[in-house]
């Protein structure tokens, strides 16, 4: 096994899962490193190619969450969201749709419209930021931040989007309920990118490309996270893509499917609420729901 450099004090390599629509990579929760800050799910999907006029076998149907924050982040493809709170909203690359699922909520993920009708390359980013425990019976809620409204940077071949929370003296409109800092960076070959610093949990995902840090090279489907103290530079040796991600803990969190919660008792109410139907379907689009396993 290859040293870590000082930089570094763990490699997470992305595994298998299948969510029923399509093949994910999934990257958190791991077994020796359940969350980043308090980032405690981060799932990749794709690139898959949809074909046109594709049935429903890829949409996400109806499915419940509590106890934390769905992040749906797309770099390719187009995809419509709907909510038990009501909101209807399609996401296209560089959008940000933040659902807070509080006390519960329920969503369904659908390709529609002229996506699925001409077909095309679908790939998409979907992380959970765990509620803390004073915020985690908060109302549901919805927001939708179109890629216009996040800032970016741009410099010598780094383009980098801050998708939530504060990096480099900047807060995107996301609203948050816990330190964090979240963000999309493409770097042209020989770019450079530092992580954030003030945070005591920082970690950068490999989505497509090389990247070298301390000597050392690092690939598509690599969480690496860094020391507390590290001033790391990441050096794309290829164009890359990478998602930057962390912030201050909240405390241990127990996951159980779609559930977050601080406690096991909450998760048994959780459950409890999805398979009784205390937890409302998605407004007009409640015809079909994933049952609790």
């Amino acid at each position: 096994m290859t040293e870590l450099p000082p930089v570094l004090s763990r490699i997470i390599q992305a595994r298998k899962a299948d969510i029923g629509a399509y093949e994910v990579a999934r990257v958190l929760p791991f077994r020796e490193m359940r969350m980043v800050g308090p980032f405690t799910f981060l799932d990749h999907a794709g690139p898959v190619s949809v074909p046109a006029n594709v049935d429903t076998r890829m949409d996400v149907l109806a499915h419940p969450h509590s106890g934390l924050s769905t992040v749906s982040y797309l770099l390719a493809g187009e995809m419509m969201h709907r909510d038990s709170t009501g909101a209807e909203q399609m996401l296209r690359p560089g959008d940000v749709n933040w659902m807070i699922a509080g006390r519960g909520v329920s969503h369904s993920e659908r390709l529609e419209g002229a996506f699925r009708e001409s077909g095309g390359t679908l790939e998409l980013l979907q992380a959970w930021v765990a509620l803390p425990t004073e915020d985690e019976e908060t109302d549901p809620g919805f927001a939708h931040h179109p890629t216009s409204a996040l800032p970016t940077f741009e410099e010598a071949g780094n383009f980098s989007r801050l998708i939530a929370g504060s990096a480099f003296g900047v807060t995107a409109p996301v609203r948050t309920h816990s330190p964090l800092f979240y963000l999309h960076v493409d770097l042209q070959a020989g770019a450079q990118t530092p992580l954030p610093t003030g945070y005591p949990e920082r970690a950068a995902y490999v989505v497509h490309g090389r990247v070298e840090v301390s000597g050392q090279t690092y690939t598509r489907g690599q969480l690496l996270v860094f020391a507390p103290e590290a001033a790391p530079v990441l050096t794309a040796l290829e164009p890359s893509t990478v998602m930057l991600l962390g912030g201050e803990p909240v405390g241990p969190r127990h996951i159980w499917w779609n559930f977050v919660a601080s406690s096991k008792e909450r998760l048994e109410q959780a459950k409890a609420d999805w398979q009784s139907g205390r937890i409302a379907l998605p407004i007009n689009d409640g015809e079909s729901f994933i049952p609790l396993p």
